[in-house]
């Protein structure tokens, strides 16, 4: 009887302990998932205007102190969605990252609502030497003859999107890129704007400032612009000082009583001639 006391101590001793183990165990699978939530994560970098398969998704705890703002919570509802922005390997997948339901993926996935895609040629100098890049804002700047046929620079549509630089619409790497097109996200009258503009002048793209949102207007830039303070300008100003005196000579040569005087001594003047004999000198 001595024996058997010890031995049921034990054991009962050891199921008080191994219940309060899983007891603890319970509690705290409850306190970590009051923690955590399921959100949706790209398991790989996912270019702009691709369409989501279960192979590229995956589901991770994420820290409840840290909310992300309309999360994918399970990757049924990312299925068959084309991302609308690049995402790069373990970001969460919120609603803003998708394109509308229905979108076939490309290029017309990531233009806003109301926008159209509008390509530009350009050459190394034209395309801000390859720093228009997807993403970045850029002016456009056409270079064309005023209505007094005077070649005149001026920008035309301000901050608009780069939405691609030749066949790329992302951009990972944020490196220089020297192509032949890029492609803008512009209203349909920007669009009727850039068509005009291209048609008969040459356009350039003057990068811009992320941040800056102001408009400016100006007068545009023309050759007389170039060469004020500068020696050129006065050889320039010669022809028009000129033709202000021709038309001063002949306004002054139409008067009949101005004129008629100054012709009379003019020729009174000229008929005369001098004529030297020997030391005698006379005019006749």
């Amino acid at each position: 009887m001595r024996n058997i006391r010890p031995a049921v101590m034990l054991v009962l001793a050891i199921g008080m302990g191994m219940a309060a183990v899983a007891m603890a165990a319970v509690w705290l699978n409850s306190r970590e998932s009051l923690l955590t939530t399921h959100v949706v994560v790209a398991k790989e970098d996912v270019q702009i205007g691709t369409r989501l398969q279960p192979g590229m998704l995956q589901v991770v705890d994420w820290p409840s102190a840290s909310p992300l703002k309309n999360p994918l919570t399970s990757i049924e509802q990312a299925t068959d969605r084309v991302v609308n922005m690049p995402l790069v390997k373990g970001e969460p997948i919120s609603m803003s990252k998708l394109a509308a339901k229905g979108e076939t993926g490309g290029l017309s996935a990531v233009l806003r609502e109301g926008r159209r895609a509008v390509t530009v040629k350009v050459n190394e100098i034209v395309g801000v030497a390859g720093f228009a890049l997807p993403g970045n804002y850029v002016d456009v700047m056409v270079n064309t003859p005023d209505s007094n046929n005077n070649l005149v620079s001026k920008i035309v549509i301000e901050r608009i999107q780069v939405l691609a630089v030749a066949q790329d619409v992302a951009n990972l790497e944020s490196k220089p890129k020297v192509v032949n097109a890029v492609t803008l996200e512009v209203t349909p009258a920007q669009a009727e704007k850039i068509d005009l503009a291209r048609s008969v002048g040459s356009l350039s793209l003057v990068l811009r400032s992320q941040v800056d949102t102001e408009s400016v207007t100006t007068v545009g830039a023309r050759k007389h612009d170039l060469l004020q303070g500068s020696e050129l300008s006065v050889v320039a100003s010669v022809p028009a000082t000129l033709s202000r005196v021709v038309r001063a000579v002949k306004s002054g040569a139409a008067s009949p009583v101005a004129g008629s005087g100054r012709s009379t001594n003019a020729s009174a003047a000229t008929d005369k001639t001098e004529v030297i004999r020997g030391l005698n000198r006379t005019t006749e």
